[in-house]
């Protein structure tokens, strides 16, 4: 069937209209004119923290206000394509025009799921852990499983990562991994991920080749800012420092520069050992500890943990997605409906699609409880 290119073109005008009116593009004008001032202070230098979060700033706002106005062009331009084809009777011209098509429905799209993105801390890098549950070995493998599959994810996109600690399990697989997505609403997008997820599949470890079900469970936090003022008092941290080890074979450290943190009143533990020093781990594990504290505290302030951080403890009767592989294929979350039967691209880091949902679905529900 042909394309309605008019009725195409019109949807995507409105989206981008919604688009504009979220982004508000005056605003974000002079948000860009004050930090191309402070950008061209000559003192700017003097304090290189303040300097690097102007400019980081700076960056993001002009990619925020390039993109839309990109957008809104591309739009344009395939509006005179479209024309031009018909005029002509050209069906390259219209051949063109609907591959052009369906690259902006995509990229408006995208555009699209990040307006919905209005939580306080959507717009934050992300900590992800990643803790095998109930499956023994399989578990295990599955909790590495799904750590490829979100550093893939990130890899697809460009997305810098950063692997802090690591839990080998002793058979195979992990018992727990937490690493870093380091770029603006990683934390948005990848809030809604967190849960419990559950495979099915013909165990690679049972010899008599049955079906096994294991869980996993997956933790997402905002990356702490210097802004955000948690202090921790000395008194209520407990440091343990031990040696970096890896799976069976693999080298060691011949020194004690992993470290455990523990927040005595909340009982929570951090383990940091991807450092090479025991000063470095040590920062590392405060500033992720700090990144929970301050969840916990906004939790309580909104009595709402759930809302701001999915389920942080991943109760294993609460399910978010389920990744079959026998007796057929499918990856389906059960929260929003969306399912794909291809699970090997899913686990190969094709994860949008969930995201995407996610984000709609939890928007929605946020709507409809008037927040």
């Amino acid at each position: 069937m042909a394309t309605d290119f008019t009725q195409e073109i019109k949807d995507l005008r409105s989206t981008m209209t919604s688009v504009r009116e979220v982004t508000d593009l005056d605003a974000l004008g002079a948000k860009i004119a004050d930090l191309e001032a402070k950008a061209g202070a000559p003192d700017l230098w003097d304090d290189p923290e303040s300097a690097q979060k102007v400019t980081s700033s700076l960056s993001r706002a002009i990619a925020e206000r390039d993109r839309v106005q990109e957008l809104d062009q591309r739009v344009d331009d395939l509006e005179v394509l479209v024309e031009l084809g018909e005029e002509e009777g050209d069906e390259a011209t219209l051949a063109e025009a609907e591959r052009e098509l369906e690259s902006i429905r995509g990229a408006v799209g995208e555009l699209e799921v990040r307006t919905l993105m209005s939580g306080e801390y959507d717009e934050r890098e992300a900590v992800v852990t990643i803790r095998s549950g109930a499956g023994g070995v399989d578990a295990a493998d599955f909790a590495e499983m799904l750590l490829r599959m979100y550093l893939r994810w990130a890899e697809k996109h460009g997305y810098p990562t950063k692997v802090l600690d690591t839990s080998y399990a002793e058979e195979a697989g992990l018992k727990s991994a937490t690493f870093e997505v380091n770029v603006p609403y990683a934390y948005g997008n990848l809030s809604v991920e967190g849960g419990t997820h559950r495979l099915v599949r013909i165990s690679p470890f049972d010899n008599q080749g049955r079906r096994q079900t294991s869980f996993a469970a997956v933790e997402v936090i905002p990356l702490i800012e210097s802004t955000d003022h948690i202090e921790i008092p000395e008194n209520e941290i407990k440091v343990d420092v031990f040696r970096s080890s890896g799976p069976g074979g693999q080298s060691v450290n011949t020194t004690d520069s992993a470290v455990r943190m523990t927040h005595i009143p909340t009982g929570i533990v951090v383990s940091m050992q991807d450092e090479k020093s025991q000063i470095q781990n040590r920062a590392a594990a405060l500033r992720v500890l700090q990144s929970r504290l301050l969840l916990l505290r906004k939790a309580e302030e909104a009595a709402t943990k759930k809302e701001l951080a999915g389920d942080i403890k991943a109760s294993w009767g609460d399910q978010m997605r389920s990744y079959v592989l026998q007796p057929y294929q499918m990856v389906k979350d059960l929260r929003t409906g969306y399912e794909v039967g291809n699970p090997q691209a899913v686990f190969d880091g094709d994860v949008d699609g969930f995201i995407e949902a996610g984000i709609r679905w939890r928007r929605s529900g946020a709507e409809a409880s008037g927040e």
